[in-house]
């Protein structure tokens, strides 16, 4: 059988006849381009359950690095900005982390009670005086009022750096398994006595809990036997406060096995974290400063491979547990460029688009992948946060990674799906919802749009829908307003599509069985 026989033959199977019977000729059909169609087809049967969590925010007190916690909260009144409440609900974030480095030295108890008792603390990482004003019970309202799980990040004595378990002025810093044991029982005990005295009459419920932060990252911590001992004691001493709660262990730079090995029956998911630079020892690197703006194409043809760095790591994670019955927590990830301030590349839409790489990349390491993230969520000043935040005043407004995460985030499915043969130029992974079947299509080609014939094995689409993110990738979002990521709808007619430059799209198939 020659190729082009054997293309159509595979393709006619893929869409059925009555779809096929739309495209004269497979090899020498054009689309409004000139460019020669190519198929996309899937295969509808569903592979692995995809986690809702896969698009979790996370929120650390910054202190003098990102305004961050502080810029997000209204001092005169008490409450959360308005404008930031109200970006976060379109963002739509699953769940959002509290925590991070600053878990290390962090008292939960300074935060709780009347705001006049409340005990500022050093920063003693990002610096400046952390309030305090903003604890337990606000980022719990937080979340409540964006329809977010929270997850705890306890401090774990200190992940075992003895720079952080006292401040200059000898405040002991490092927390205990008991000092967690008793955060757990304030927030989820609903006769908590020391709760009921502040005035939260319910419990403010919380099912997450992570111990250790990068625990390995620093050769002055624990080790990993170490980690994994006091892991179990934690684990155990939180459990007695609530046997529910669905705790998180640390697991990167190669302790995932041994940490499941030894506290694997007290944890439900392995963390790992990934800022990733991936143009790590390029000294002509465009992405560094503003000079990306230099050389567009240079620009694009990096940030199209930065994906690559990330996938490596969570493949490298997923066979580190794969087997053992313990999924993985990507609880903290981002770019992480000189000049992390101002690394303003990530401002652009070509990022946007690089970002939704790391998103398919996300869905197709979902078996094990059960929690991911992919920015730092809010502040005034990094590049690599979802939401920024204008002071004094000011709308605040999504960054291209947060227009990403919103975008997959509303059109998901709850099962992935494999997708059988993608064109040059496109990255492509699929879910399917019922007898939906969505597809997540990236045009990775900066200047030339991609036409296919569209096809679902075995199936016959009965409609599609399309939503398309695409616009200049120099394009930098620096304010509410214009915005051009707005996804335009498009009605799918027939079985073949054009994506236009530089675009992330969704495309969601209705589909019969062809049996039916």
């Amino acid at each position: 059988m020659s190729a082009p026989d054997k293309t159509r033959r595979d393709f006619l199977k893929a869409v059925g006849v009555g779809a096929a019977a739309m495209v004269s000729s497979i090899d020498n059909t054009t689309g409004k381009t000139g460019a020669k169609k190519q198929l996309l087809t899937v295969d509808p049967r569903p592979r692995f359950d995809l986690s809702p969590y896969l698009y979790m925010q996370f929120m650390e007190p910054l202190g003098t690095t990102d305004g961050s916690v502080a810029a997000a909260w209204d001092f005169r009144t008490n409450r959360w900005r308005p404008d930031v409440v109200q970006v976060t609900r379109d963002l739509a974030p699953t769940m959002i982390r509290w925590g991070g480095c600053f878990s290390s030295y962090y008292k939960w108890k300074e935060a709780v009670g009347p705001r006049d008792k409340r005990k500022p603390m050093i920063n003693l990482l990002w610096g400046g005086i952390e309030t305090n004003q903003v604890g337990t019970a606000e980022f719990v309202d937080f979340c409540r009022q964006v329809k977010a799980d929270p997850l705890m990040c306890v401090n774990f004595e200190s992940d075992g750096r003895k720079r952080w378990t006292k401040d200059p002025f000898g405040s002991v810093r490092c927390g205990d398994a008991q000092e967690a044991r008793e955060w757990v029982d304030y927030c989820n005990n609903p006769t908590n006595q020391l709760r009921l005295s502040h005035g939260h009459k319910d419990p403010l419920r919380i099912p997450f809990w992570q111990i250790g932060n990068e625990t390995s990252y620093s050769k002055k911590g624990f080790d990993c036997e170490t980690a994994a001992a006091k892991t179990v004691e934690f684990a155990k001493s939180m459990r007695k406060a609530d046997p529910s709660i669905k705790i998180i262990g640390w697991g990167d730079s190669g302790w995932a096995r041994r940490m499941i090995e030894v506290a694997g029956e007290h944890l439900r998911y392995i963390a790992i974290h990934h800022m990733f630079r991936p143009d790590r020892g390029q000294k002509d690197s465009p992405l560094q400063g503003t000079e990306y703006r230099k050389d567009p194409a240079r620009t694009w043809a990096h940030l199209m491979k930065a994906y690559e760095a990330h996938e490596q790591k969570i493949k490298n994670a997923c066979e580190q547990v794969k087997g053992l019955g313990i999924p993985l927590a990507l609880t903290e990830c981002h770019f992480a460029l000189p000049g992390r301030n101002r690394c303003e590349v990530l401002s652009s839409w070509a990022a946007g688009v690089s970002y939704a790489r790391f998103m398919n990349v996300h869905l197709r390491y979902g078996e094990l992948l059960k929690i991911g993230t992919l920015a730092d969520f809010c502040g005034t000043r990094w590049q690599v946060n979802a939401v920024m935040i204008p002071v004094p005043r000011g709308k605040s407004f999504l960054m291209p990674v947060a227009k990403v995460m919103k975008f997959y985030r509303e059109h998901m499915g709850s099962s992935f799906v494999q997708v059988q043969r993608v064109p040059d130029g496109l990255d492509v992974a699929a879910n399917r919802r019922d007898n939906t079947i969505i597809l997540h299509v990236i045009n990775t080609k900066r200047l030339r749009s991609i036409t296919v014939d569209l096809g679902v094995e075995g199936h016959k689409i009965q409609s599609g829908k399309v939503y398309e993110m695409a616009t200049d990738p120099e394009f930098e979002v620096i304010s509410a307003m214009p915005d051009p990521l707005v996804p335009k709808v498009k009605q799918l007619n027939g079985s073949n599509w054009t994506f236009p430059p530089a675009s992330v799209s969704a495309i969601e198939l209705e589909v019969e069985n062809q049996a039916g």
